[in-house]
């Protein structure tokens, strides 16, 4: 009998798992999981709702929502894409829904409906799972020896006909050494998807904008200055910084530009997005000849939370009881500016909640994108976030794990 082993309990490797050993009974599959926990981060996915994938129905504007990728990620799906995800699961009883923004969820609002799915497919086609049981090295077939090697965390040897690396991103770039020794290269793995930590400041009696903590603002447009970085979205303020489905997008796609500037950068803040410095103006001259008896903090006109805009006015030097007519010209020009491009100085990041990811991984030129199979060592794959691929905040790097864990199925299969 063949036998597959997948490095890894993660959402690629027991997905492949389930679907290999459904497709290919005659296979032994077994998964090595170094810790105790099995799809870890399914669990914590979506605030412990798990966001499956994205409601996109073109891979090649879905395919746009990977930082580094996107040109691996259109051929993957082009054998199992989101429709495919979402009857996937259907199928097996679990039904899905469509938010606003287009994240997809089990109904149950459940991440444990996911699990226990894969898990009862696990059960149903005999996959074998071993906990506390990590790979220290692979030795591919050589000479006589046709099958692969690999020696365990807990020292013993195992031999099989496949291997599958799923083990997830690293922090660091020597946790790769067991890939490298093979002769695989690495794109030096750095953090994606975090906030963005407000510099702190001398004290002083001036409100800061972290004091408006909890505020979510919905049409926002971002920008790193001196860069072409940029992202449209919900900007939530922290006590630390900024979050939100905005920043997380700029995190993604500026991983390496604020990599190398040490997180010392500074963002520009459009929080009414449909206005510029100019037609913000008009707007405060309008207001001012409409409502010149009115107090202004107590009329906002761009549809801010009324704590920021309280703020945006002391921040443009105008008093708490100031009425329209009052407003100077000095004051207007600095109000339409604190509208539209907010300088916040940021210093370092912060994770995001638990939902880390990992930009890097094996370099994707010498993996083959349909069957995410080594160019290298022949039946030895890849599959989820090991590899240089990584996707914006929203399902998309659910999808990548779900598609390239199929396409590693199918390859093994078709062997």
């Amino acid at each position: 009998m063949s036998k597959l082993i997948i490095i890894g309990a993660g959402a690629a490797g027991i997905f492949c798992a389930v679907n290999v050993a459904r497709m290919c009974p005659q296979l032994q599959v077994i998964v090595l999981e170094k810790s105790n926990h099995l799809l870890a981060k399914v669990r914590i996915s979506g605030g412990g709702r798990c966001n499956l994938t994205h409601a996109h129905e073109s891979i090649s504007t879905m395919s746009k929502c990977y930082p580094r990728g996107e040109q691996f990620v259109k051929k993957t799906f082009q054998s199992f894409f989101t429709k495919d995800t979402i009857e996937w699961f259907a199928q097996r009883g679990v039904k899905t829904k469509t938010e606003a923004d287009g994240r997809m969820f089990p109904e149950s609002n459940s991440s444990e409906s996911i699990i226990e799915c894969l898990l009862n497919e696990a059960k149903k086609y005999n996959v074998e799972i071993k906990l506390h049981c990590g790979v220290d090295k692979i030795i591919p077939p050589l000479g006589t020896n046709k099958q692969f090697t690999l020696n365990t965390t807990t020292q013993e040897k195992m031999q099989c006909d496949f291997v599958l690396v799923a083990t997830g991103g690293f922090p660091k770039a020597e946790q790769f050494q067991f890939i490298t020794a093979l002769g695989h290269s690495i794109s030096n793995p750095i953090p994606s998807l975090f906030t963005f930590n407000a510099t702190k400041s001398a004290k002083t009696h001036l409100p800061k904008l972290t004091d408006l903590m909890g505020v979510v603002v919905q049409d926002t447009h971002l920008k790193i200055k001196g860069t072409k970085l940029e992202a449209s979205g919900p900007t939530l303020i922290t006590h630390w910084g900024l979050s939100g489905p905005a920043v997380l997008t700029l995190s993604a796609y500026g991983a390496k530009v604020l990599y190398d500037a040490d997180y010392l950068y500074e963002v520009q803040i459009n929080w009414c997005a449909f206005f510029n410095e100019t037609n913000a103006l008009e707007k405060i001259r309008e207001m001012r000849n409409m409502l010149g008896a009115q107090t202004i903090a107590l009329r906002n006109p761009f549809g801010l939370p009324n704590r920021l805009w309280e703020f945006l006015l002391q921040s443009a030097e105008i008093q708490p009881k100031q009425k329209w007519s009052e407003l100077q010209a000095k004051q207007q020009n600095l109000l339409a500016k604190q509208l539209c491009s907010y300088n916040f100085l940021a210093n370092g990041k912060t994770t995001y909640k638990d939902e880390f990811v990992t930009a890097g991984g094996v370099t994707l030129a010498e993996v083959t994108p349909h069957s995410c199979e080594s160019k290298l060592i022949p039946n030895l794959f890849f599959a989820g976030e090991i590899l240089d691929v990584d996707g914006k905040t929203g399902g998309f790097n659910f999808q990548h794990a779900w598609s390239s864990g199929w396409a590693v199925a199918k390859a093994i299969v078709a062997k």
